[in-house]
């Protein structure tokens, strides 16, 4: 398929001319900075927020408030993969040439770029995962969020992507995220719920795993006869 239009006219090449110079008119230092976080920077802070994310979520009161919090947190790395996964034969499909292939006069921040432009990786994976966060918890999720934003602006800033190769990741990561969690959630609660009971590995589901461990024979010693009863 013929990629996108890429002709001066376009706004998306204006807007592309008008955020990467802005690389041009910056410090050498600066402009390096941006391109490192664009390329890896942003990613490994969204990956800490995750973790951080899961480690709080582990704190909740009862085991099956924890269970699918925890679960929830476990889908939004699982949404990342399987948006980029999806973004595959969209790719080839569309077979849009990076930005500076077709462009003169681009400030390219980050060579090697050999594969196609439409949609961007790295904007599919941000937002991917700051909409799984805020289905965990709305504080990280949009502190996520903005740093996929950031993550859009870097890689337009840098010369890689036109501005839609951003705006089609992000609709693409938040497609994914949003609509595939009903099934997610209820595919991964049960598994977390049953490792937040197992004895070795509860810690990682809740952070009071031996209290899960001793009220499974409690539970079994009043049997559901006696709650009958006392009901």
């Amino acid at each position: 398929m013929a990629g996108l239009d890429t002709t001066g006219s376009n706004p998306d090449v204006s807007l592309l001319y008008d955020i990467n110079g802005l690389a041009e008119d910056s410090p050498d230092w600066l402009a390096k900075s941006v391109a490192f976080v664009g390329e890896y920077g942003l990613l490994l802070a969204l990956v800490l927020l995750v973790l951080w994310c899961w480690w709080g979520q582990r704190k909740r009161g009862a085991l099956d408030d924890a269970a699918s919090s925890v679960a929830a947190v476990v889908w939004a790395p699982l949404a990342a993969g399987i948006a980029v996964l999806v973004n595959v034969p969209i790719r080839g499909f569309v077979e849009r040439r990076r930005p500076f292939k077709d462009h003169d006069g681009l400030d390219l921040l980050v060579h090697g770029k050999t594969d196609f432009s439409f949609v961007s990786d790295h904007a599919t994976l941000a937002m991917a995962l700051g909409v799984g966060l805020f289905v965990a918890n709305r504080k990280f999720g949009l502190v996520g969020i903005c740093l996929a934003l950031l993550e859009g602006f870097c890689r337009v800033f840098m010369g890689v992507h036109y501005p839609t190769d951003v705006v089609g990741g992000f609709a693409l990561g938040t497609a994914v995220a949003l609509l595939l969690s009903p099934l997610a959630m209820a595919a991964i609660t049960p598994v977390a719920k049953a490792v937040g009971r197992s004895g070795r590995g509860g810690w990682l589901v809740w952070a009071k795993p031996g209290e899960a461990v001793a009220e499974l024979p409690r539970r079994a010693a009043s049997g559901p006869d006696r709650r009958d009863l006392a009901a």
